[in-house]
């Protein structure tokens, strides 16, 4: 399985465009990754410290590893 390569400024550019739908959740993630599956990748978001709960929480997640897969043209 090939391994995916996180881009530091993609990420960050990921990162910034979720706090633009979900500011409070900003300052509390600190990058996406790509775990090898099988089959494919576990696409997660690191948070520093314990993760927020909540619909929220989950909708930003959400929205940094699309706009991360978007600029890095990742297709699955």
């Amino acid at each position: 399985m090939q391994s995916i390569e996180i881009d530091p400024e993609l990420n960050r550019l990921a990162l910034a465009e979720a706090a633009k739908l979900y500011p409070e959740f900003a300052d509390q993630a600190s990058h996406v990754i790509a775990r090898p599956l099988a089959q494919g990748f576990a696409w997660q978001l690191v948070w520093k410290g314990a993760p927020p709960a909540g619909q929220q929480a989950w909708e930003f997640q959400n929205a940094a590893i699309r706009a991360y897969k978007n600029l890095a043209g990742v297709r699955e």
